[in-house]
């Protein structure tokens, strides 16, 4: 059984419809009947040493989302959403909110780029999560804009200029390295740091004069005709994260659930490339965009780089590395971090079965 549940924002522009509910409601959403069964884990049980079952039907994982309901709508379109226990989603502006929630306790799961647990590890209690899984995916739609009409013509042209970003994300890393690149320092600008939607409220209204945002902002920015300034396609790595509280990841029943979920997630990703054409019509609706539109970002974007999980640990962890040192070395973060020290590695064998079962 899923339930999702949205967290409030303070999302203002209309052709946005991001299932952002103000509030701290939830609402039911049927997936056909969960099963309650018994299933095998290689987690052992407490103390034991050996592996044991675990009754899935009485877990309960929260998840969290970036921007719209993906997550829970596609697994329902991919018929992946009859799951032995049950699913809460909620939905963020940003991974670097995911990862607010899971620090108080609200998340079991979270999905990011590789920037946000860099400062969320610096927090109280080292944030309360660890990096479990990473996954590859596309850098597109993550740019710097300008709003219509705007005559910045270049990034050089942003000294002394109010430039919305969101912090503590791929936005605020590419944003420094695109003024690194021209020229510029992070002092060199009036850096306004703001959600996704109200950076995008900012640029429309011409309360900024740039914005770095990724997603659904930028999309709806260029309906509004934004141009972009520069792309950070070829800045970031495509790597994103997932995390898990230690609580859940101690938990054999959750990490039970959690390995099951990563697994049904790996299959989402090949049907997305399978049903380009249902799945750009879903984005399109939750999105509020062309449906074209949708369709080509979806195909450039698996064409740049499939959307999978991995099981290459030292590849993923040597690649945020590179970002934290850079981070550091511009002093945006309080300390060096030893990247390495922020993940765990209790799901690594069950990601290679994972990712071996979809070559």
């Amino acid at each position: 059984m899923l339930q999702i549940k949205t967290w409030p924002t303070l999302f203002t522009v209309s052709l946005m419809s991001l299932i952002l509910v103000a509030g701290c409601g939830s609402n039911s959403a049927s997936s056909g009947d969960s099963k309650a069964l018994t299933t095998p884990s290689s987690t052992p049980a407490a103390g034991s040493g050996e592996p044991s079952s675990v009754d899935l039907s009485k877990v309960t994982l929260r998840v969290g989302q970036t921007g719209w309901s993906n997550l829970e709508l596609g697994f329902k379109a991919a018929g992946l959403s009859d799951t032995p226990y049950q699913v809460q989603y909620s939905v963020f502006q940003g991974g670097n909110l995911q990862l607010e929630a899971m620090a108080a306790n609200n998340l079991d799961l979270s999905s990011t780029s590789e920037i946000p647990p860099l400062f969320a590890s610096q927090a109280a209690n080292g944030g309360n999560f660890k990096i479990i899984a990473s996954f590859e995916s596309t850098t597109l739609n993550q740019e710097l804009v300008v709003p219509k009409g705007s005559p910045i013509k270049s990034v050089a042209e942003l000294k002394g200029k109010k430039v919305a970003y969101v912090n503590a994300t791929t936005a605020h890393y590419f944003l420094v390295k695109m003024l690194e690149s021209a020229g510029l320092s992070w002092e060199d600008i009036e850096p306004v740091p703001l959600s996704t939607s109200d950076g995008l409220s900012a640029l429309i209204s011409g309360k900024v004069d740039a914005l770095a945002s990724y997603g659904n902002a930028i999309i709806t920015a260029h309906q509004n005709g934004a141009t972009v300034l520069a792309s950070a396609k070829d800045i970031l790595s495509g790597n994103f994260l997932y995390e898990a509280s230690p609580q859940a990841i101690s938990d054999p029943a959750k990490h039970a659930a959690i390995v099951d979920f990563l697994s049904r997630l790996n299959k989402f990703y090949a049907w997305t490339r399978s049903n380009q054409q249902q799945w750009a019509e879903i984005t399109a609706a939750n999105t509020k965009q062309p449906v074209e539109q949708a369709l080509n970002t979806l195909k450039q974007g698996e064409e740049q780089q499939p959307s999978r999980l991995s099981s290459n640990f030292e590849k993923a962890i040597a690649s945020q590395q590179e970002v934290a040192d850079t981070l550091a070395g511009l002093g945006l973060l309080e300390s060096d971090i030893d990247v390495g020290s922020i993940w765990s590695r209790k799901f690594e064998e069950e990601l290679k079965q994972i990712t071996a079962q979809s070559e």
